[in-house]
């Protein structure tokens, strides 16, 4: 995926990382079909589009989709982190909360801002035998709703480095 750099937006790059992570390791992601739309190192933006596969009975985003927009937009900062470091660091989320304010009818954007706390937290984990941990705040915002969330995320970011 070296090669892509040159061709590809850092965003672009990073939606087919996730791609290729999900069909190779985790289904689930693939399924829902994530995009990064915006990534830098103190923000980063994935979309789960409103479709068939993440549709609930009433047409809005079935939960399941939307906890699977957040454990994207939480792990991916991570992600990338990881793999920029000698050391083989293992990532899990301890634990999810969920407040869901309104129906999510259309696009979820899920906005993830604390890259430098993720960055510190990948460095910590490196230098350290012990387990580390982060709680990460997410938005998720419906763009063709307004501006209001329709639901907040926290996902403890939990890593270790591998023995």
């Amino acid at each position: 995926m070296k090669f892509l750099k040159k061709f590809l937006s850092p965003a672009a790059r990073a939606s087919l990382e996730i791609l290729y992570f999900g069909f190779t390791k985790i289904p689930m992601l693939f399924f829902v079909r994530p995009s990064v739309v915006d990534i830098s190192p103190a923000n980063v933006v994935v979309k789960i589009p409103l479709r068939r596969r993440t549709r609930n009975h009433l047409g809005s985003m079935y939960f399941g989709a939307l906890a699977v927009g957040a454990d994207c937009a939480a792990g991916l900062f991570a992600m990338q982190l990881i793999n920029s470091q000698p050391e083989a660091i293992s990532l899990i989320f301890k634990d999810l909360k969920a407040e869901f304010l309104q129906r999510a009818e259309g696009d979820v954007y899920f906005k993830c801002s604390q890259g430098a706390e993720i960055a510190a937290l990948v460095a910590r984990a490196a230098q350290s035998e012990e387990r580390v941990e982060l709680p990460v705040h997410l938005t998720a915002t419906v763009p063709t709703q307004g501006e209001q969330p329709v639901a907040r995320f926290v996902l403890t970011l939990s890593l270790k480095k591998k023995s």
